[in-house]
């Protein structure tokens, strides 16, 4: 259940708990071996409370996402693409380093369940950076296609890469060799 603010404070400490707890999970084991009745034990709350408020955990994990993605957009939501592509890579990799290992794993894993939540994620995100945009709207559909998947997979990729090789450089200088391969791409693209 997403928060406005104007919910009983008991209701928003539920949330919060139910969240905390399952980001915690997240991060101590594979999302197929998440139980309701062990979040519920942790965050101390029985299982109809549960219930009242996510049908499944996969709605509690999509709600998680969708929360990411409006942050996500929200700092990005000013740059124009594919112009400024090079700041999004950057807030992308600065974002992801803000969120912790739950995004982490929710972002990098092969889960058929974070991929398939995830997916969902990535489309809201790429049309709220990409609709706005002049040169990408004027492609046919199959080019904004195949330039998505390109700057998606690749962006993703070196994220992935970068997390499981232990964040060995700093996030400038793999926000640095991102651009430098992604953008050469994309700018010869549109030449």
């Amino acid at each position: 259940m997403i928060l406005t603010g104007s919910e009983d404070l008991r209701v928003r400490r539920t949330i919060d708990s139910i969240k905390s707890v399952f980001e915690q999970m997240i991060c101590e084991m594979d999302y197929g071996k998440i139980r309701v009745t062990e979040l519920c034990n942790r965050a101390m709350i029985n299982k109809k409370t549960f219930y009242v408020y996510y049908p499944t955990l996969d709605d509690l994990l999509a709600e998680i996402q969708t929360e990411y993605s409006a942050e996500y957009i929200e700092r990005i939501k000013d740059y124009k693409l594919p112009d400024e592509l090079d700041k999004v890579n950057r807030e992308f990799f600065l974002f992801s380093e803000e969120k912790g290992l739950a995004y982490e794993k929710i972002t990098c894993a092969g889960n058929e369940s974070y991929h398939y939540i995830r997916s969902g994620m990535i489309k809201k995100v790429t049309t709220a950076g990409w609709s706005s945009s002049k040169k990408y709207g004027s492609l046919p559909e199959y080019q904004q296609t195949m330039l998505m998947n390109f700057v998606n997979n690749a962006v993703l990729g070196i994220y992935r890469q970068w997390i499981e090789e232990g964040k060995q450089q700093s996030v400038e200088e793999i926000t640095r060799i991102t651009n430098r391969l992604v953008l050469g791409g994309v700018r010869e693209f549109f030449r």
